[in-house]
């Protein structure tokens, strides 16, 4: 999720001081235990930075729990990762990392697991989809901080002018990506396979087709034939019929790609709940639907998520857990949630936010949320395969390209690596 993030940091990092100092006694006799927590940026700008978010969360739990203090560093995600992974090389890991990834950390034994860390209730309170993919080898190491979905979005008024309706499966969105055409529109479907997030709209086109990156137990199945089928169909009905714009796939960036919609140019494209603010904020009318599938409504949509993690390098463990249950209240929840236009990852707190007139144009993507289906990121070689889709995927609808070829070769070093790990 690029996505953003700045207030869960920010609320994340305050909490982490807190329980850190309410917790207990530090190393040499101390009274006093400090929490370290590094967290991701989810905001745009100073005044929304999650810096602020995570301070005004930690300062109110510092408050009740005299004694502990959390510190806490917030990065932008460009940088939040390789921070973390250099502090823990330098044998400085922090007590909490709010970041993209655990599975490498969990691998190599450096994490609580949050069974050792969370009340049952706060444990058992979390989405289920999300629980699952905080799990490795059935345990659950990384705690879900922010998620979202995705949905179609339409041009209300280039759909108007050309007489369509939005598409319910791929025969009509092919069928409206020609009515747009022939009315000028720039992208009539947005399709930005560029490094930035290649990975992402390649997921949800695997999943409208009824495949994905894995099968039903886990397996890497990059090349499956409903994958094959979904890239063959893309290149052949919308790349090779000039319906997808001027950029080719593989040079059109996922903020690009926003942009363009901002400005009117774009008919259709994936999209999160970020794009609801920037489209409504340029006067853009839009309407969102659920993926098409291949004779229907795609019966899965992708869901992304953010993770909290805790290193066990400090043995602050006890105090940790008192911060993340104090973290996870509904109130810090959805505090955060609306803030930065994301998802809480409780139940408790999507039922709240569903029963909020005032969440209304959270909802649609807020009913995805029980079907969606997250990357593998319970797989230490997630992170490589997920570059190498970046990189490879776009080939695959060019006119020189076979999905067959770039598929397979990816499905190879996918299998390797997987073995490895």
């Amino acid at each position: 999720m690029q996505r953003r993030r700045t207030g869960l940091i920010a609320v994340v990092s305050a909490l982490g001081m807190t329980a850190t100092l309410a917790g207990c006694g530090g190393s040499g006799g101390s009274s006093e235990v400090t929490l370290k927590l590094v967290a991701a940026d989810y905001g745009d700008s100073k005044a929304n930075s999650s810096q602020k978010y995570w301070d005004k969360l930690a300062k109110e739990y510092e408050d009740d729990h005299p004694g502990v203090k959390v510190e806490v560093s917030v990065y932008s995600w460009t940088d939040v990762d390789r921070k973390v992974k250099e502090m823990v090389a330098a044998g400085d890991a922090p007590d909490l990392a709010q970041i993209g990834a655990y599975a490498d950390y969990a691998a190599k034994g450096e994490l609580y697991k949050v069974d050792d860390l969370l009340s049952i209730p706060v444990q058992a309170n979390f989405v289920p989809q999300l629980t699952d993919a905080g799990q490795m080898d059935r345990t659950q190491y990384g705690m879900p901080f922010a998620s979202s979905t995705r949905l179609l979005f339409y041009n209300k008024t280039l759909f108007s002018q050309a007489g369509i309706t939005p598409p319910q499966t791929w025969s009509e969105l092919a069928a409206d990506a020609r009515a747009l055409k022939s009315e000028g529109v720039k992208f009539p479907y947005a399709l930005p396979l560029g490094p930035e997030e290649a990975q992402a709209e390649t997921m949800q086109w695997l999943l409208s087709g009824g495949g994905g990156y894995t099968d039903d137990v886990g397996t890497y199945s990059i090349d499956s034939p409903q994958n094959i089928k979904t890239f063959t169909w893309l290149k052949d009905e919308l790349v090779g019929k000039g319906l997808t714009g001027p950029v080719a796939p593989a040079k059109l960036n996922r903020a690009d790609a926003f942009s363009a919609f901002t400005r009117g140019e774009v008919g259709m494209l994936v999209g999160h709940p970020t794009l609801m603010q920037t489209a409504a904020k340029k006067g853009v009318k839009f309407g969102m639907v659920p993926m098409p599938g291949i004779d229907g409504r795609a019966k899965a949509t992708m869901g992304v998520a953010d993770w909290m993690m805790a290193f066990k390098k400090n043995n602050h463990g006890k105090q940790i857990g008192d911060f993340l249950n104090f973290v996870y209240d509904d109130k810090n929840v959805l505090a955060f949630s609306h803030e930065y236009n994301l998802l809480p990852v409780t139940a408790s707190a999507s039922e709240a936010m569903a029963a909020d007139r005032n969440d209304q144009d959270l909802g649609p993507f807020l009913d995805q949320l029980p079907s969606s289906v997250l990357y593998p990121v319970g797989k230490t070689s997630w992170a490589g395969i997920s570059a190498d889709v970046k990189q490879q995927i776009a080939q695959a609808v060019s006119s020189s390209g076979s999905p067959t070829g770039v598929l397979s070769r990816l499905q190879i070093t996918a299998t390797t690596q997987d073995s490895a790990a």
